[in-house]
């Protein structure tokens, strides 16, 4: 149950984000139309695959995306492959915005995306070196009717410690 509540955390934390990060600078007649992919990595020190209270969220991390949209208008049959590289922020957190697709067309049912580890560009951080969770496809879709925005947002990727630390993290 904790790690459903964190992973919502995470979600809505991605949402907030995003919705801020990509706020009109002005107004205009018609918004653009967006798919935005998110998600984050951080370094699982207790090697449970849960956000602990000794967990942190990791910069310089690469990470793959891949997604497949299939278009939902009714004159088309399409389906639209996009893929991207992206690095952590300072706050652990990765994000594309695929301009070239409408929000109201793209169908979440017959979409997926997938989000894997891909190296590190930061070697500052040799202490959480393994990887943990390597790829996700389980996300969160938010749909906004007003701004013609879709947000999915992944389960977080993680990193872990080569050995763990039991004064820490206890025996388990």
């Amino acid at each position: 149950m904790e790690k459903r509540l964190i992973m919502f955390l995470f979600a809505l934390l991605q949402l907030l984000l995003v919705v801020n990060s990509l706020s009109p600078k002005h107004s205009s007649a018609k918004p653009n139309a967006e798919v935005t992919v998110m998600g984050f990595v951080y370094c699982d020190v207790c090697s449970n695959n849960t956000f602990s209270t000794h967990s942190y969220f990791m910069s310089g991390v690469e990470v793959r995306i891949l997604c497949r949209f299939k278009s939902a208008s009714s004159g088309t049959n399409e389906m639209v492959t996009f893929s991207a590289n992206r690095t952590t922020n300072e706050f652990g957190l990765y994000k594309v915005a695929i301009t070239s697709l409408d929000c109201a067309d793209v169908d979440n049912l017959a979409s997926s995306c997938q989000a894997s580890l891909a190296g590190r560009r930061s070697s500052s951080d040799l202490s959480c070196n393994v990887p943990g969770y390597k790829t996700t496809t389980d996300q969160v879709v938010f749909k906004s009717k007003r701004s013609n925005l879709c947000i999915y947002g992944f389960n977080a990727l993680n990193f872990r410690p080569l050995k763990r630390d039991l004064s820490l993290c206890g025996k388990k």
